[in-house]
C-alpha cells in the first residue's frame, strides 16, 4: 500500500476524539427519535500535493434553498440507504468521486437542520484513490474545489460571522469561497477533533455577503444550525 492510500492518524482519530468531548452543537441540535426526512454528507479528505485536501462544493446558484452556499458533497437517503451509503451515492452524482477509491473511516452524530426538518448524518472519508472532480449536475452544483487542510486551519482565514437571523459561528474564506453556517461548523469540529486547529482571533468579525442576507430575506435560503 502506498504511502498515499494510508488515511492520516489525524482523520483516523477523528472521530474518537469528537465523541469523547462532544462539543454542545451536537447536543443542542440533536435530531428527534423520530425524523423523518434523513440527509447524510461526505466529508472527504485526500493526499495533496503538500499535506491533505478536503473536497468542499458550490451550490448552483438557482437552488430553491442554500443557492451558492459552500457545502459537502451529500442530500438525502434514497429508500432502504444508509447515511454512509448515501453519502458516497451523492458525492459520486455531483462531482464524479468513484465509491470504490473512498474508505470511510467515521461518523459524527447527526444533527437537525430545523428549517428543513432533516436529520443529517457527517460521514467522514478518505479519498485512497483520487480521480479528477467534476461538477456532474450543473443544476445541484456550480463548483467543486479541493481545499488545503493548510488554508483552512490559517488564522488569516478564518472569523467569526454573524447570520441574518442573528446567531453566530465560524466562518472561513478560502479558494474564493466564503464559508459559513452548518458546512462551516463542521469544519471548525473536524479541525478541533482531528488537532490541526491553530490559534486564531476568534474577536475578528465578517459581514455575511449581501448574496446570503438576500436569500434569507425573500425566504429563498434555509437558516442553517450553529453555536451562538
Amino acid at each position: 500500500m502506498s504511502t498515499s492510500s494510508v488515511p492520516p492518524e489525524w482523520l483516523l482519530e477523528a472521530e474518537t476524539s469528537l465523541r469523547a468531548d462532544l462539543p454542545g452543537w451536537f447536543t443542542q441540535f440533536a435530531p428527534p427519535s423520530a425524523a423523518k426526512r434523513r440527509s447524510a454528507v461526505l466529508m472527504l479528505v485526500a493526499a495533496g500535493e503538500e499535506g491533505h485536501d478536503i473536497v468542499l462544493t458550490e451550490r448552483s446558484g438557482s437552488l430553491r434553498s442554500h443557492a451558492s452556499q459552500v457545502s459537502f458533497p451529500g442530500g438525502k437517503l434514497d429508500p432502504g440507504e444508509t447515511p454512509i451509503e448515501a453519502a458516497l451515492r451523492e458525492t459520486w452524482e455531483e462531482v464524479g468521486a468513484e465509491p470504490a477509491g473512498i474508505d470511510v473511516v467515521g461518523s459524527f452524530p447527526d444533527l437537525w437542520l430545523s428549517p428543513s426538518q432533516n436529520a443529517v448524518t457527517p460521514v467522514i472519508g478518505w479519498w485512497r484513490e483520487p480521480g479528477t472532480l467534476r461538477v456532474v449536475d450543473p443544476g445541484e452544483v456550480a463548483r467543486v474545489e479541493r481545499i488545503p487542510v493548510a488554508d483552512l486551519v490559517d488564522p488569516a482565514n478564518r472569523f467569526m460571522v454573524k447570520g441574518p437571523s442573528g446567531f453566530t459561528g465560524p466562518g472561513f474564506e478560502v479558494a474564493d469561497l466564503f464559508v459559513w453556517g452548518f458546512t462551516a461548523q463542521l469544519l471548525s469540529v473536524l479541525l478541533d477533533a482531528s488537532g490541526l486547529s491553530q490559534p486564531w482571533d476568534e474577536e475578528v468579525r465578517r459581514r455575511l455577503p449581501w448574496r446570503f442576507v438576500r436569500q434569507y430575506l425573500t425566504g429563498t435560503g434555509g437558516r442553517l444550525p450553529t453555536t451562538r
